[in-house]
């Protein structure tokens, strides 16, 4: 069983949970940056949360299937068509062989997910299939899809299909959002002034936003004037070389916040401010270009909490 690529679309990769245990040699986690749109579809079509799904960002794929298949879209709401018919998003589809599924355009969000009952494919390295492109690494040839690939399907599925997954289980695509954060290592390079900006102020996402980071537009953010230590830049928002946690949010010349993401690099340069939770990490993929954010800070317990809400909601999906 595999998928003809008729149309890539704009940045179709293979993504599944991610690749962990290597972030201290300079490879991310990477995987499903919305991480629970990708989980849910999987649900819908009987696979495991571990199995690899095609994310589709902003532009998606076409792709004609070569056997009977069970696919499922997620994620940011798109029409989808199957042979120029359109059928519903957070579904378990049948397909025939030889049909054709492709979509329209993006309604709000960035990315949408698509699932197929075994998993695609592809072979593991280093424990994910998750594709890395920066490291050409994993993922289909290392790459993002290319018009006449064939991608491999697996047979491993033993799940139930779903019917369909509840309303108020899938994921919001708001234009306005709160993302939730911890403060440190380096918010005491902050003014007083400068640390209540970042979590006082609505920031703009700008189309700057990929699979390493998501950069904000807003107001100056005052640093602390300070005789920058030997190894540091010049700038008051630099430092000597530290390690950054995925979610760090760093603001380079005290404008333009950044917040990295799934395929961020494991260290640099810049002070990291604050750090988004885990459990609003996939809130934030979610984000498209002009989304209102604001930084709302928190307590190590309350992210905790948070986390485990999360969980409980996975749970509710697979039962």
């Amino acid at each position: 069983m595999t998928l003809e690529i008729l149309e890539p679309g704009l940045s179709t990769t293979v993504q599944d949970r991610g690749r962990f245990g290597h972030y201290n040699v300079g490879i991310p986690q990477g995987g499903s940056m919305d991480q629970l749109s990708a989980e849910i579809v999987n649900a819908l079509v009987g696979n495991s949360a571990e199995e690899a799904v095609l994310e589709c960002t902003y532009l998606g794929p076409k792709f004609r299937t070569s056997a009977p298949a069970v696919v499922a879209v997620g994620g940011a709401p798109v029409e989808v068509k199957v042979n120029g018919a359109t059928v519903s998003q957070w579904e378990a589809i049948e397909l025939a062989a030889g049909d054709e599924v492709s979509f329209g355009f993006l309604q709000g969000g960035t990315r949408y997910y698509v699932a197929v009952r075994g998993g695609i494919d592809v072979p593991l390295v280093l424990g994910s299939r998750s594709t890395y492109a920066l490291g050409a690494l994993g993922g289909y040839k290392g790459r993002k899809l290319a018009a006449g690939d064939e991608v491999p399907v697996g047979d491993t599925a033993s799940g139930e299909v779903l019917a369909g997954i509840a309303p108020e289980l899938r994921p919001a695509f708001p234009g306005e959002t709160e993302i939730r954060v911890l403060l440190g290592l380096y918010d005491h390079r902050l003014t007083d002034s400068g640390l209540a900006t970042l979590l006082d102020s609505t920031w703009t996402l700008t189309p700057v936003a990929d699979r390493t980071g998501l950069r904000y537009s807003g107001p100056a953010v005052e640093w602390k004037a300070r005789e920058q230590p030997f190894g540091a830049g010049s700038d008051p928002s630099n430092i000597v070389d530290a390690g950054y946690a995925v979610g760090s949010i760093q603001i380079p010349g005290g404008k333009e916040p950044i917040v990295l993401h799934r395929d961020a690099v494991s260290g640099g340069g810049y002070a990291m401010v604050a750090t988004v939770i885990s459990a609003d990490m996939d809130q934030l993929a979610r984000s498209a270009p002009g989304t209102k954010t604001r930084f709302v800070a928190v307590t190590m317990e309350e992210a905790v909490a948070a986390r485990a809400e999360g969980k409980a909601l996975r749970r509710s999906i697979w039962g």
